[in-house]
């Protein structure tokens, strides 16, 4: 009894050290502060949305945070208006408009949302079986979340488990988080509820 008394009241003590990081917003809502633009494609901030459109050039366009993550869980929600071609990067980094690193994609039914793929590299390294195309609302409001620890990387699309797996080139990747818009013209992409939490 003495024994688990102790224990106890060591685990209230050290209850701190144990605790997980708590899910921070990475966008603010009003600005695109501690982010940085890469290309001449559209990115702006309209009533607490951020939004990402095709520009004049209608060529690749990134936005991207300014800080590096390593592991990480992280929930967005989008909203896909026209084409909608666009993706979620992670441990990526940037020579104007090309990226090195990995791309969670987002685009129109049937193109492999929540699959993983290597820009200027392998290309796909996680396609999407036909029986979970179906995840997707295109028009509407959708959630992907994106786990990262190490080289496992999983992601979910509406609740719904999408890509599951280890790499040892991910394990060894640094860099930010970023969004895409694809080339092409005549995509728009909404953005809201960018949470972070550390691993």
């Amino acid at each position: 009894m003495l024994k688990l008394t102790y224990l106890m009241l060591f685990l209230l003590c050290a209850g701190p050290l144990f605790a997980q990081s708590e899910s921070v917003a990475i966008f603010n809502g009003e600005n695109l502060d501690g982010w940085k633009i890469h290309g001449t494609e559209k990115w702006y901030v309209e009533d607490g949305e951020l939004i990402c459109e095709s520009g004049p050039d209608k060529a690749y366009g990134y936005l991207s945070t300014e800080k590096w993550y390593d592991d990480f869980e992280l929930e967005v929600e989008f909203k896909q208006e026209a084409n909608g071609n666009s993706g979620i990067f992670f441990r990526s980094t940037f020579e104007g408009t090309k990226v090195s690193g990995w791309q969670v994609e987002v685009a129109p039914p049937n193109h492999d949302s929540g699959g993983i793929y290597e820009s200027y590299g392998r290309g796909w390294i996680c396609l999407i079986s036909d029986e979970k195309e179906g995840y997707l609302h295109m028009g509407e409001w959708n959630k992907m979340k994106i786990r990262l620890q190490g080289g496992h990387v999983t992601t979910w699309l509406n609740g719904q488990k999408m890509c599951d797996m280890t790499d040892d080139e991910i394990a060894e990747g640094k860099g930010s988080i970023a969004l895409q818009i694809h080339d092409g013209g005549g995509i728009k992409v909404r953005w809201r509820n960018l949470m972070l939490r550390k691993l």
